[in-house]
């Protein structure tokens, strides 16, 4: 979709700190991080939200899972711990209508968040 910013993105057109990618998913630093690590992982499918994602989609959306956990390895903080937030819709602050995890970690996480 030419006017997501995340298929942007993914397209090459909006430079961004990638961390991975591969041909379903992509990782790339968030641009106001929460943390000192803060990566969103993302679909290279547009899929506007988690309501949007039907069961032939839980393959890739447990990939999202497996590839954050790698992140979360080689940035350092899997023993510390993190957090895996996915938002949906705007009461839950998803800005960007584009399936994306967040990866935050590197810091001491509060509860409840927001």
């Amino acid at each position: 979709m030419a006017e997501c910013i995340f298929c942007r993105i993914v397209a090459g057109e909006i430079p961004s700190e990638i961390v991975y990618r591969d041909d379903e998913v992509v990782a790339f630093r968030d641009i106001n991080p929460q943390g000192p690590v803060h990566v969103l992982v993302i679909p290279v499918e547009h899929i506007p939200g988690i309501r949007e994602a039907d069961p032939s989609k839980n393959a890739l959306l447990g990939k999202l899972m497996t590839v954050a956990a790698k992140l979360a390895e080689e940035e350092g903080i899997a023993d510390s711990g993190y957090r895996l937030v996915i938002n949906q819709g705007p009461d839950a602050g998803q800005a960007v209508f584009h399936i994306h995890l967040h990866l935050i970690g590197g810091r001491k996480l509060s509860w409840p968040p927001g």
